[in-house]
């Protein structure tokens, strides 16, 4: 098994998809992701779809936690997601941020506290993926963390709605 850190430049909107899904791919305890809406990203294929599934069936102790600027394209456009949310409802969890954080512009996804994938903003198609990058990726975390605690679940993804 290589641990070496890996960085690779992402140049278009398919190479950041198939970034998330190395990453998610790589996940074996956590996921948080951090997006604007969630919309073309791959979040309502069937790849994405299944990689969820089979991270979240892997152990009951799994986390997914989304957070985006605004959560209603998931509920509209992602009925994948949804059905994921609603089956795995006490370990993926949705939130919304609050007004003062919706200048935040750079997506991301970080696993595991060592692999991570980030676009350096909502409309640039460039970013980063980087594997086995523990200090980036718990960077990335902190920052989710930070955001998470003041951010809340929208009524239109929260398992109540469902």
């Amino acid at each position: 098994m290589n641990n070496d850190i890996q960085h690779s430049s992402l140049l278009s909107t398919a190479d950041y998809i198939g970034a998330l899904d190395t990453v998610f791919s790589k996940a074996l305890n956590n996921i948080f992701i951090f997006d604007k809406d969630f919309l073309n990203s791959g979040f309502n294929n069937s790849i994405r779809f299944d990689l969820f599934k089979s991270f979240l069936l892997s152990n009951p102790k799994n986390q997914l936690l989304l957070l985006a600027h605004d959560t209603r394209p998931l509920s509209q456009y992602c009925p994948r997601l949804m059905t994921l949310l609603q089956k795995f409802s006490h370990s993926m969890h949705i939130y919304q941020t609050p007004k003062n954080l919706q200048h935040l512009t750079e997506p991301f996804a970080v696993a595991d506290q060592s692999h991570f994938a980030r676009r350096f903003h909502f409309d640039d198609s460039r970013g980063i993926l980087a594997l086995n990058d523990g200090e980036g990726a718990n960077l990335l975390k902190s920052r989710f963390m930070e955001m998470w605690a003041v951010s809340r679940p929208n009524p239109a993804t929260s398992t109540f709605s469902l």
